[in-house]
């Protein structure tokens, strides 16, 4: 009796469960629509963090441009232009994204390995 009520009632779930319309979608969000966002102003505030040092005030000085207009000009750009300008920042070599500490890594590691050999 007990399998015959187990059996039945499973099939009885499994009928409604196929029945039941399943409407909730679940969908992937991309990097850049998530980070589109948040790059732009977090862009803006890098470069308004740049232009507030002293250093780069007074070379804006020496050039005669007024650090104020400088800010001013930088709130009012699009984020395209924003995010051109931090990617141009960052490809100077004395920015932040600078790859020449892989390269001396890897002298490093194959100096190691050679020695390692030589004299093992």
């Amino acid at each position: 009796m007990k399998p015959f009520v187990v059996r039945s009632l499973s099939r009885l779930l499994i009928a409604c469960l196929m029945m039941m319309s399943f409407t909730a979608s679940a969908g992937m969000i991309g990097v850049d629509r998530l980070s589109a966002a948040s790059g732009a102003s977090a862009d803006r505030a890098a470069l308004m963090t740049i232009l507030a040092r002293d250093d780069v005030q007074s070379q804006l000085q020496a050039r005669g441009v007024d650090p104020s207009d400088a800010k001013a000009r930088v709130a009012a750009m699009t984020d395209n232009e924003v995010r051109s300008v931090m990617a141009q920042i960052d490809a100077l070599p004395a920015g932040a994204s600078s790859n020449s500490g892989w390269g001396w890594a890897a002298a490093v590691v194959i100096a190691l390995i050679v020695w390692y050999v030589w004299f093992s």
